[in-house]
């Protein structure tokens, strides 16, 4: 990335989001596409769709305290690593640090995995070849366990690694892509 130096100690990274793109990415965020998997779980489990109204409404509000916390927190640490900052300063590095590892390793890698399987998933209902009973190859390991590999498995796959390949292209790309699928949300 392009680095405009004021000061060899205060090196400062130029400005490439709009107030729309910053707008989608905090929107895409909250909204996540968990919300159509989630969805067809809740309509099941509670009944009836007031229930489902007023729950939403609940996580609603919810969303907002949680949204207002991380703005006062923004506030006070405005230094860039967002939770791995607040936990620094709340607690103590260690607790950071372990934070920081575990979000790599952990808390993104199965996120995107979650959103990867829904999107092949959901592409498998309208282009039936993506399906997960579309099996590609197969190998017999013992009589109790078979590896299978599907379509599915391909697409979602292959959509983390198109996706990767895009954002680790710049910024420029990955606004695309956010606006893109944000505004599709």
């Amino acid at each position: 990335p392009e680095i405009m130096n004021t000061t060899p100690s205060s090196p400062i990274l130029p400005k490439k989001l709009t107030l729309l793109d910053a707008t989608l990415i905090v929107a895409g965020s909250m909204i996540g596409s968990g919300i159509f998997i989630v969805a067809a779980d809740m309509g099941r489990m509670v009944g009836g769709p007031g229930m489902m109204l007023l729950l939403w409404v609940i996580t609603g509000i919810m969303t907002i305290f949680a949204a207002l916390s991380y703005g006062e927190l923004a506030g006070m640490y405005p230094q860039a690593g967002g939770q791995y900052v607040y936990l620094k300063e709340a607690y103590n590095p260690l607790v950071g640090f372990l934070y920081g590892w575990s979000l790599f390793a952990v808390i993104q890698t199965g996120t995107i995995a979650a959103v990867a399987v829904a999107f092949a998933k959901y592409t498998g209902q309208i282009i039936p070849w993506f399906s997960e009973e579309h099996i590609l190859f197969q190998i017999q390991f013992s009589a109790d366990f078979t590896f299978k590999f599907t379509a599915a498995q391909l697409l979602g796959i292959g959509s983390i690694v198109l996706l990767t390949a895009i954002n680790a292209q710049g910024i420029e790309y990955g606004k695309i892509i956010v606006r893109a699928f944000t505004s599709a949300k």
